[in-house]
């Protein structure tokens, strides 16, 4: 039964994982900035998305703390 909760929390923080990258990946867009001074050509930037930054970082951490309960779960089932 133990084992059963370790191999679902596992997969949860699996899961968080997953859901972490793609939104740090859709947190990121371009923008272009104009000149400052008459003359100089146009830059580029990169913008993050403050909520989904944040999003990202608390999956993260659920993640690891899935991570650390279903690995101590199995290994007190293995002893």
């Amino acid at each position: 039964m133990k084992a059963r909760r370790a191999i679902i929390e596992l997969t949860l923080a699996l899961a968080a994982a997953v859901g972490c990258v793609l939104s740090w990946v859709a947190a990121s867009s371009r923008v272009d900035v104009p000149p400052i001074l008459d003359g100089e050509p146009w830059t580029t930037s990169i913008a993050y998305s403050a909520p989904l930054v944040a999003l990202s970082f608390l999956l993260a951490a659920i993640a690891g703390v899935l991570v650390v309960l279903g690995v101590a779960a199995l290994r007190r089932n293995s002893n």
